[in-house]
């Protein structure tokens, strides 16, 4: 009788995994959130928004037409249309046509001139012409989103709201200030973790540092104020000798 000769099966192998790669805190510590912040005001104690306007209505409609536009480009455009109409009884006035003529250099220059002259016209039959103060009435505003809502609250009306755009999206995710998903999440993290002495001004600090210093593409990690305090790798390194620690 031939002998069977029995193998003794070898443990299956398991995949090969990839190393993780090491991440931040979840979210920054309030002792470290308020070092930013405190940083961001010595620096700048009165930062300033860069969209010009005069007012509530000049300030709405500036930020109506910011989106998807520079606020340099929207400063030229805005220059020529409110030496024509500041108004909401003035803008209605010149109507789609002018308007969309004084800002076609703009980014969706067509629909955002029907939006001025809908949400002028709205102004004036449910508002008496006035930009209300409250996010729910300005958010029922043509072209008028959360976002804008806040920009207005916050520079027309002194709120301590957080308009999050794609600048401070960036930044409250790498620095870990408030990570979320989506700019809503960024924003409510915002709320709860920056310190209530801070909110009146955080929006503009985050968003101008995010513009100038925390860039998408290569962030100036070597000349950022907060560098120390910032979780977000790989930094930017140095370009040369002679850079000082912060």
């Amino acid at each position: 009788m031939t002998a069977m000769v029995l193998r003794q099966s070898s443990p299956a192998k398991k995949p090969a995994t990839k190393p993780k790669r090491p991440v931040g805190p979840k979210r920054l510590p309030p002792a470290i959130v308020e070092e930013i912040f405190r940083r961001f005001e010595a620096r700048e104690p009165e930062p300033k928004g860069e969209l010009e306007h005069t007012d509530p209505y000049t300030l709405l409609v500036a930020v109506v037409l910011s989106a998807q536009a520079t606020d340099a480009g929207v400063n030229k455009a805005t220059r020529k249309l409110f030496a024509e109409a500041s108004t909401p009884e003035t803008m209605v006035a010149l109507g789609e046509d002018r308007v969309r003529e004084l800002i076609r250099t703009i980014g969706l220059y067509r629909n955002k001139a029907k939006n001025v002259i809908a949400l002028s016209r709205q102004l004036l039959a449910e508002h008496g012409g006035a930009v209300p103060p409250s996010r729910a009435a300005l958010e029922l505003l043509p072209g008028v989103g959360r976002k804008t809502a806040n920009v207005v609250l916050n520079n027309a009306f002194g709120e301590p709201t957080i308009a999050v755009d794609t600048h401070l999206f960036r930044v409250g995710n790498r620095t870990r200030l408030a990570p979320g998903k989506t700019p809503l999440e960024v924003e409510l993290g915002l709320e709860k973790a920056v310190p209530a002495r801070y909110k009146r001004h955080a929006h503009h600090w985050l968003i101008l540092h995010g513009r100038y210093v925390c860039k998408a593409r290569r962030p100036e990690c070597p000349d950022c104020l907060i560098r120390d305090l910032c979780p977000f790798e790989p930094k930017t390194p140095p370009a040369g000798p002679g850079v000082s620690p912060p």
